[in-house]
């Protein structure tokens, strides 16, 4: 186990990209578009010297408890089937966590619910493992939605999307909406969008200055795409590339002009940019668990659905404990928190 110094990140990132777990949260730029942590990276070596697994962790000071949370997003990169190297990335978040005194530590890899085996290698290790039904309740989506490319041509990938989703990819370019990758200069448009998007879905946005973050740090590794119609932006998307993962992160609506079906046609160019580049997935991310009509996520699942791919069940959340007096604490402050913010969204939209 190795806690690696900034002259090492090449070798680090370079072995991430090229893993079937990797992700866009554990490249070592995502530190710098989550500035408002600490970071750490630390990797297991084999014998002969060669990386064979990785964590990249988020690291958030606890001022008023006096200890720190440690987050391995999507992490740790390696065979989860391995006891030896998760024994091996363990051990460096067991230093971590004396480092920086931390009352706790919570992975949660890109593996399947169905992954019994990685699950309960995660277990031995003192993990404790946590998810909802709905999908939602932890900090990444359990539930995304993946369309599996498996090296096919555009052609065959745009035959196999439903007919109804195919005919709205047409209505778009019938009615001469046009699908632009464009730089921060369209942020301020993406962020009016945003927020029509936040009041409709009910949800709180992000700031500006983190998108400018996303488009600075990851550089090639992300797009902001725009959708335009008679010249005005009507939809918007950012959208990452990496280790063969092409995923949609955010995406941006405007309340006008939906009947010309600016959100097909964006997303069919961003898979034709998985296609281009090589990548094995497109990963449209969260859907909700709960696949009622009557659930007020239903929509989001069936435009997601349209285009033909596989709906996966992750495994959810995985936490350690180190101190768990002070982890209750935090507990109950974060649930605190929440509770608030749900209280004034829903008096924001009263008003």
């Amino acid at each position: 186990m190795e806690i690696i110094t900034p002259a090492q990140y090449g070798e680090y990132d370079a072995f991430v990209a090229s893993h079937p777990q990797s992700s866009f949260t554990q490249c070592t730029d995502w530190r710098k578009v989550k500035n408002n942590w600490g970071y750490e990276a630390v990797i297991s070596r084999s014998a002969s010297g060669e990386i064979v697994g990785a964590m990249g962790v988020l690291i958030q000071k606890i001022p008023m408890i006096g200890t720190s949370f440690l987050y391995a997003p999507r992490g740790p990169v390696c065979d989860l089937h391995n006891k030896a190297i998760l024994l091996d990335l363990k051990n460096g978040a067991d230093e971590l966590a004396r480092r920086y005194n931390a009352h706790a530590i919570k992975w949660d890899p890109d593996i399947l619910f169905t992954d019994t085996e990685a699950v309960e290698n995660l277990k031995a290790l003192g993990f404790v493992q946590s998810y909802g039904p709905d999908g939602f309740e932890g900090i990444q989506a359990r539930f995304n939605y993946r369309l599996y490319l498996n090296g096919r041509t555009e052609d065959e990938v745009f035959a196999a999307l439903t007919q109804k989703t195919r005919y709205n990819v047409r209505v778009a370019r019938k009615h001469g909406v046009e699908i632009q990758v464009v730089g921060k200069e369209r942020l301020d448009d993406f962020m009016g969008l945003m927020e029509t998007t936040g009041q409709r879905d009910g949800f709180n946005i992000r700031p500006k200055s983190y998108f400018e973050r996303m488009l600075d740090s990851l550089g090639e590794k992300v797009r902001l795409y725009m959708a335009f119609y008679e010249g005005q932006p009507i939809s918007g998307a950012i959208t990452t590339n990496f280790g063969g993962k092409t995923c949609y992160v955010y995406g941006a609506s405007d309340n006008a002009h939906r009947n010309v079906m600016p959100n097909y046609l964006i997303q069919w160019e961003m898979i034709r940019w998985a296609i281009e580049t090589g990548c094995w997935v497109y990963d449209f991310q969260g859907v909700s668990g709960i696949l009622e009509e009557s659930h007020h996520m239903y929509g989001l699942y069936r435009f997601k659905r349209g285009f033909n791919g596989t709906l996966d069940e992750l495994a959810g959340e995985f936490d350690y404990i180190y101190q768990p007096l002070k982890a209750k604490m935090v507990d109950q402050a974060i649930a605190l928190n929440g509770a608030m913010r749900t209280v004034k969204r829903k008096l924001q939209h009263k008003n």
